[in-house]
């Protein structure tokens, strides 16, 4: 008997995690002891209006165990000290109006906020309460009476001081061998892997999420990206999101199926929009806003290893606004390669030295994506861009083009409702004016699109919806 007792005492805890997980949907984890987690401190800001705030500090070390199940509440600051993940099973709340900053570093001293696959993170801000994740450096914070101290702010060219936000899921890739190490996470960390094949895979909510001058490099010009998102998939939420002076590129989705609105790209340092390993998603309503030696508006690649893997990258885009440094700087608004598909529509490119660039080589390319329709360039209008409005480009050595490639191409963008404007686009208030508030549009009855009767990101007469939340707003 005695025996038997002490066989029940060994059995209960299990016998109670066991229970606890069949009454839910998700396998839910024992307690995460955290204990060594978190460190309090504070220190004093002195605001716009010359008064101190005494802001309240918890520091962040993440040693393996994670988050934990948790909040991180709105009135302190939470500092990243290196990685911080949210491990699978975990689920982080972020309230509305909280600031989180990264401590500055490279290579493994590298400060960043990771989603693992199969944890969670609910991050709602509203415009009024926006969710900030930036340097330690950035004197931001949010004061007692819920208003903001910026303490004069970071500039567009301060990049670089931290690393960012990495969202890690398991929807498919069209790499081998399905799943990958994010970029800018070593790859001996094994919760830096994504991808897998559910491509209905929920990550979380991240609404009005404003994240600024990250983008540091972990090592041989490794950079880290605003928000990467790592075969994410469509049952994420992703809406009203900014990144803000990255040193690298701004959104980047790796595989996945993850669907975003109204995205912000504002002063990054490489590419606006890139995409790859076989992204299918969808996006509307984005904005990027370029400078100095910015690269792309969007870089496309299909796939990495092999290049011609499926699925394809195809995801479908409305009312993109992608706004270069200026037609003398040489840089394309948007090149699809590596056997990249997918699709744009009512949007406005401009200020490029040249137009949409569609890689040709021997073998699948982007080209034949073209050829068979899973590369679409509807409705759209390029102003400013100073050659090559539409081309078809020979990759390789001694590649050439196939006959009436190129002709093709220019007839095809005549005939699909593009326009070479010859007067902007956008008014003042970046909505869209001119031929962008004129037909034709492309319409959709795809229910997660908003369809318009304007291109661009913004609507005219109306205020921008970047108003109120997004740190652009301090540049316009």
């Amino acid at each position: 008997m005695r025996n038997f007792k002490f066989l029940l005492l060994l059995l209960l805890p299990v016998l109670a995690i066991a229970t606890f997980t069949a009454c839910g949907d998700d396998p839910v984890d024992p307690p995460v002891d955290n204990s060594t987690l978190f460190e309090e401190s504070t220190y004093s800001l002195t605001c716009d209006d010359a008064a101190d705030v005494t802001a309240k500090i918890i520091t962040v070390t993440d040693r393996g165990e994670g988050t934990g199940t948790m909040t991180w509440t709105a009135d302190k600051a939470w500092v990243l000290n290196g990685f911080v993940f949210v491990n699978e099973g975990q689920t982080l709340t972020i309230e509305p109006g909280t600031v989180i900053k990264g401590k500055s570093g490279q290579g493994e001293k590298a400060s960043a906020l990771i989603v693992a696959r199969g944890g969670r993170i609910i991050a709602e801000g509203t415009a009024a309460d926006p969710i900030i994740l930036t340097s330690e450096a950035d004197p931001v914070f949010r004061k007692p009476d819920g208003s903001y101290c910026s303490g004069g702010g970071l500039s567009p060219s301060t990049r670089g001081l931290w690393g960012g936000l990495i969202l890690l899921g398991k929807a498919g890739l069209n790499s081998t061998p399905g799943e990958t190490s994010i970029e800018g996470i070593p790859t001996t960390e094994p919760r830096g892997l994504y991808g897998g094949s559910d491509d209905a895979d929920n990550s979380g909510i991240l609404k009005y999420i404003s994240i600024r001058h990250g983008g540091t490099d972990i090592g041989a010009g490794n950079e880290i990206n605003g928000l990467s998102l790592g075969g994410v998939g469509s049952g994420t939420t992703i809406d009203y999101v900014e990144v803000f002076a990255n040193a690298d590129d701004g959104f980047e989705y790796f595989g996945g199926t993850v669907q975003t609105k109204h995205l912000v790209s504002a002063f990054c340092g490489d590419d606006g929009m890139d995409y790859d390993e076989g992204w299918r998603g969808k996006g509307q309503f984005w904005f990027v806003y370029q400078d100095g030696d910015a690269d792309r508006g969007g870089e496309h690649d299909g796939g990495t290893n092999p290049e011609d893997g499926m699925p394809y990258a195809t995801p479908v885009i409305y009312n993109a606004s992608y706004r270069g440094s200026g037609s003398a700087n040489g840089k394309r608004a948007v090149t699809f390669r590596d056997n990249a598909g997918g699709e744009y529509h009512n949007s406005i490119f401009w200020g490029y030295g040249r137009g949409v660039d569609i890689e040709y080589l021997d073998g699948q390319c982007s080209y034949n994506q073209w050829q068979n329709g899973n590369l679409k360039f509807e409705n759209n209008i390029l102003f400013d861009v100073a050659a090559s409005d539409f081309v078809i480009r020979a990759e390789g050595d001694g590649v050439t083009l196939p006959a009436n490639a190129q002709t093709d191409a220019d007839t095809y963008f005549a005939g699909k409702g593009n326009v070479i404007a010859t007067d902007a686009p956008v008014d003042a208030n970046y909505g869209a004016s001119n031929d962008a508030a004129n037909g034709p549009f492309s319409t959709t009855s795809d229910p997660f699109f908003t369809n318009t009767n304007y291109k661009g990101a913004f609507a005219p007469g109306t205020d921008r919806w970047t108003k109120g939340w997004a740190r652009i707003e301090d540049e316009l």
